[in-house]
């Protein structure tokens, strides 16, 4: 791994499992510092959870107490500025902001059956979404770009999604903030690109993470079918496709959207 791959600070929302969990893990190894945020429970809750954790813990780079995940909700304006002056105060900087954390609540704008209707998207299912996607996102955002500003230089990127490119059916909400944050990634990287602060987001396809794998056997087989690589997606995958798109290799790739999708667009 490159000198400059090495040593940094690195923030991932959302660390307790999946894609986070993965993504955590891989920076480490890489030799960086990485702060784990995640809301209360979500380490006992994630599979073998506290056991990768500890596994991945290099000793050289990670000191015993940063041992547990930072419990941080994101839509909590205070307690995200409070977590972010805790870690600026510990490592003197943040380099690399993956903004991870992302819920799924999916049900239909209207679903009408027998001709009426026979169930809608909930306001609470609507705004449920949104403030954990969007509005956690912008609220640590927010929070870290100071610091990247003052010390001339970072790395944020944003979790996106294929639907928030095409859309999904029964996921209005989720497929609105994913295509919100492309906005997001797109607007910061014109306004933040002056200060060395590079800007991109990711847009996984279908990705076997613990709860995808939960799903019916048929709805697995139909996902791989409309995947043209034949496979579901790691969370192993994105990781490195965030690792690389934080490195310098990656220094002049600035306000773009990578899809990290085996193909999916072009087999639906």
């Amino acid at each position: 791994m490159p000198d400059q791959m090495r040593g940094r600070t690195v923030l991932v929302t959302g660390a307790a499992a999946g894609i986070g969990r993965a993504t955590a893990a891989r920076f480490e190894r890489a030799g960086d510092f990485v702060a784990r945020w995640d809301v209360a429970g979500s380490v006992n809750a994630a599979p073998g959870g506290a056991a990768e954790i500890a596994s991945a813990k290099s000793p050289a780079t990670r000191p015993a107490d940063r041992l547990a995940i930072t419990e941080v909700d994101v839509t909590d304006k205070n307690a995200v500025e409070k977590a972010v002056a805790d870690l600026l105060a510990e490592r003197g900087r943040i380099d690399v902001l993956i903004n991870n954390a992302g819920i799924v609540r999916d049900a239909q704008l209207v679903k009408w059956k027998d001709g009426a209707v026979a169930s809608t998207m909930t306001d609470e299912v609507f705004d449920s979404v949104l403030d954990v996607n969007l509005r956690g996102v912008f609220l640590v955002t927010r929070a870290v770009v100071p610091a990247m500003i003052r010390q001339g230089a970072g790395v944020i990127l944003n979790a996106s999604s294929v639907v928030g490119l095409y859309g999904n059916f029964g996921q209005t909400n989720y497929a609105a903030t994913k295509a919100g944050v492309i906005s997001m990634t797109k607007t910061w990287a014109r306004e933040l690109g002056r200060y060395g602060i590079r800007v991109n987001a990711v847009a996984p396809g279908f990705i076997a993470t613990e709860m995808v794998k939960a799903m019916p056997e048929k709805v697995l087989e139909g996902m791989v079918a409309h995947t043209p690589i034949g496979r579901m997606g790691t969370p192993e995958d994105i990781a490195e496709a965030y690792l690389w798109l934080a490195s310098d290799a990656a220094g002049f790739v600035h306000g773009t959207v990578l899809s990290v999708d085996g193909g999916l667009v072009l087999g639906t």
